[in-house]
């Protein structure tokens, strides 16, 4: 019989007895009135019924509860100790893979630290070797903002038209008024084909009006950027000032249409206009040597104001020629040259191209004279040089056919 048996009928029994005796006052009364015992097991009934429900809920679940209790803490706590040893070894494994876990993300979130750095800083390499690049190139960066129809025109860009960074909106018509009429709907029509896609990249020449009023030519290049479905939402370009190019390709351009198929003397006539037109100077004349070693020079062919002057003979010495034929080189004053030679009167500037013989002789010069200062962009070497040596060639051609025409007569 187990804990609760044994302290739960005894006191249940006592109990019983108990109540009886204190009811009918001792078990001698219940036998001397057997003949009332038919009304009193009538009223018996009901009151043992109570003193069980108080009994069980007083004393027997109580008692019962004590005695699990007893048995539960008689029985051998190893169970509970390996299950509690268990799950700390379970928290343990698991707090262990969460800290090789954050060991892992520490170094993958160092290793990206160290890649966006390295690439940050490869980035302002790349940033400033554009910079340097575009500086050096004398290029001029500009972007167009597709979707909102936004211009943004370098400080450099602007420069190449002469204004400041605050003197030239970044607007899309401030930049349309400065293209040249004739090219604006050229320009215009080049970009849309490539941003439809029709054309690898934008690319053409335009010319762009200066502050001081004159138009530079420019080479304008760009490429668009592009989302993934192909529309282009922005356009980034270079501007190189072109302007020199452009004018050497027309000064030769000229001077080799108004010379081609002459000689002799109709070849310095045409030579002298030519370029007087295409450079835009007041007076153009080419000469050779009277003597050796030079000291005097006769005028070949001499436009000026649009009509041909009758030859001239003159000495060298207080002229800006003498140092062109004694030294052999081109000499260029841009401007003051009435006060450096009083002898030249009204010009300003000058610009003399020796002419040189196969056999490295000064035979004559090439020079221009303007009644206003010339820029640096009249320093036209190459074109000079073509047409000197062109002058040399005629001028051994000329004294060769001298001294031929007696053994001819």
């Amino acid at each position: 019989m187990n804990l609760t048996a044994k302290i739960v009928l005894p006191a249940a029994v006592y109990a019983l007895v108990l109540a009886g005796a204190f009811a009918w006052g001792g078990a001698p009364a219940l036998v001397s009135q057997a003949s009332h015992g038919a009304a009193l097991l009538a009223g018996l009934v009901p009151m043992l019924a109570v003193i069980a429900v108080t009994v069980e809920f007083t004393v027997r679940r109580p008692l019962a509860a004590l005695a699990r209790l007893g048995e539960a803490a008689a029985q051998p706590a190893a169970a509970p100790v390996a299950a509690a040893d268990a799950a700390f070894r379970r928290i343990e494994r698991a707090i262990h893979g969460l800290q090789q876990t954050a060991a892992a993300q520490r170094a993958e979130l160092c290793a990206a630290d160290e890649r966006c750095e390295r690439a940050e800083r490869a980035l302002a390499l790349s940033e400033e070797r554009l910079a340097i690049a575009v500086r050096g190139a004398h290029d001029g960066l500009w972007e167009r903002d597709l979707d909102n129809a936004r211009l943004i025109l370098s400080p450099r860009w602007k420069s190449l038209l002469g204004y400041a960074d605050d003197e030239f909106p970044n607007a899309i018509e401030a930049w349309r008024e400065h293209v040249h009429p004739d090219d604006r709907d050229g320009a215009e029509a080049a970009l849309a084909a490539h941003l439809e896609g029709a054309t690898p990249r934008y690319e053409r020449q335009l010319r762009l009006l200066h502050k001081d009023g004159r138009y530079r030519w420019m080479l304008s290049r760009g490429s668009a950027v592009r989302h993934a479905n192909g529309r282009a939402y922005r356009i980034i370009g270079l501007d190189t000032d072109i302007t020199a190019i452009k004018r050497v390709e027309y000064v030769l351009q000229q001077v080799v249409e108004g010379t081609a198929g002459t000689y002799g003397e109709d070849f310095f006539r045409c030579l002298v206009r030519h370029f007087a037109a295409a450079l835009e100077v007041s007076c153009a004349f080419i000469t050779e040597c009277t003597d050796q070693p030079p000291t005097r020079v006769r005028t070949l062919a001499f436009w000026s104001a649009s009509s041909f002057l009758d030859s001239l003979e003159y000495e060298l010495a207080g002229t800006p020629c003498e140092a062109v034929i004694h030294e052999a080189r081109t000499c260029f004053h841009p401007c003051g040259l009435a006060r450096k030679f009083p002898v030249e009167g009204p010009f300003e500037s000058y610009i003399g191209i020796p002419i040189i013989g196969r056999e490295g002789k000064v035979l004559g010069h090439l020079a221009f004279l303007d009644s206003k200062e010339m820029g640096a962009e009249m320093l036209l070497d190459a074109v000079f040089r073509i047409f000197a040596t062109r002058a040399a060639a005629e001028l051994e051609r000329r004294a060769m056919l001298e001294r031929l025409a007696p053994r001819l007569a």
